[in-house]
């Protein structure tokens, strides 16, 4: 069997993408053109479909490492801030997008709440069918 592990990151991640554009539960909010992804940041994002490929990402990243929270993310994707002729320094990335993300894949399905003792989201059986077909996708395309 396939494992998402096994393909490409960037790959997996667009095409992962691509199958998320498919939900009509996950969709970029209208304020997502504006925002930066985190402090860390200098400008918003410039691919038009960023919201889709963080959402690949979170998922991924929540089959990987669950069961985790939205804190755990806001660290994992932040990172360095440059503070002019001052020292760098590592700065979280945004919360309110990792969370909105999250909920749109816990409203779709893919992701659910542990219940139990660390508290977090987990990889659902519809979003573990989505990642093994993605990765069965990817292997046959070689």
């Amino acid at each position: 069997m396939a494992s998402i592990n096994d393909t490409a990151p960037e790959k997996a991640n667009s095409v992962l993408a691509g199958e998320l554009k498919k939900i009509e539960e996950i969709q970029a909010p209208d304020w997502a053109k504006f925002v930066k992804s985190g402090n860390h940041r200098m400008r918003p994002p410039a691919n038009p479909d960023w919201w889709h490929i963080r959402a690949a990402s979170v998922l991924k990243n929540i089959y990987n490492h669950g069961p985790v929270g939205v804190s755990k993310m806001r660290s994992r994707y932040g990172g360095r801030k440059n503070m002019g002729r001052r020292p760098h320094k590592f700065t979280k990335a945004s919360g309110n997008i990792l969370r909105k993300i999250t909920q749109q894949l816990e409203k779709a399905g893919l992701v659910k709440q542990s219940q139990s003792l660390h508290k977090g989201r987990i990889i659902s059986p519809k979003g573990q069918s989505l990642l093994d077909k993605t990765a069965v996708q990817l292997k046959s395309a070689k």
